[in-house]
């Protein structure tokens, strides 16, 4: 616990603040989002997304917080991928490369898309504030949930053996079964992402 305490100190860890909503998200905005992928490529995640979802996943090579999550994102990928949601992993630190992208999806075994946003775009369109930080929107543009994983890391250097509530599980099962989330918003805790305007 130590470890992750001192870790997350130097990775400037903390907990981003729950607002009472998800950010609106103008269609022209999304249509706008256009980000590199890790050979150099721009891509627009918005632009002919099929199914019915998709899942920004708010990563940092160097964040232990994030990397502690790295099962629970393969599984939630693989139980919604399945389910015609689409699942991306963002990289918005400026200083992290393509290389060491790759190498920290395979060390973390981390088998999904990968993005990068050294400028924020995505960012700022989501609303989020720290890694690791989940982002979910209808295909259409509209945001539905923005926040924690789980509630596994209560605030900072405060983990729970296991979670209680698993907020982006339970936001994709009211996407898919056409309700409403329950809880449009939580707080996440975890590594501050640096140069926010």
């Amino acid at each position: 616990m130590l470890t992750v305490l001192m870790s997350g100190l130097a990775s400037g860890c903390f907990g981003s603040e729950a607002k009472t909503s998800v950010p609106a998200s103008p269609a022209s905005d999304v249509a706008a989002v256009r980000l590199r992928d890790l050979e150099d490529r721009l891509v627009s995640p918005f632009q002919n997304a099929k199914g019915t979802a998709i899942v920004f996943l708010f990563v940092r090579t160097d964040c232990p917080i994030a990397n502690r999550y790295a099962p629970e994102m393969r599984r939630l990928a693989a139980k919604y991928g399945k389910r015609s949601v689409a699942f991306w992993l963002v990289y918005p630190d400026a200083t992290e490369s393509a290389k060491d992208i790759r190498k920290h999806l395979k060390e973390y075994e981390l088998p999904l898309k990968a993005l990068r946003d050294p400028e924020h775009v995505l960012v700022k369109l989501a609303g989020v504030r720290v890694t690791p930080e989940a982002a979910v929107f209808l295909t259409n543009g509209t945001p539905v949930y923005r926040g924690r994983i789980d509630d596994r890391f209560v605030d900072f250097g405060k983990e729970r053996s296991e979670a209680t509530e698993h907020d982006l599980d339970a936001a994709l099962s009211a996407v898919l079964e056409h309700r409403p989330v329950a809880k449009p918003t939580t707080r996440a805790v975890g590594c501050y992402i640096g140069d926010l305007r």
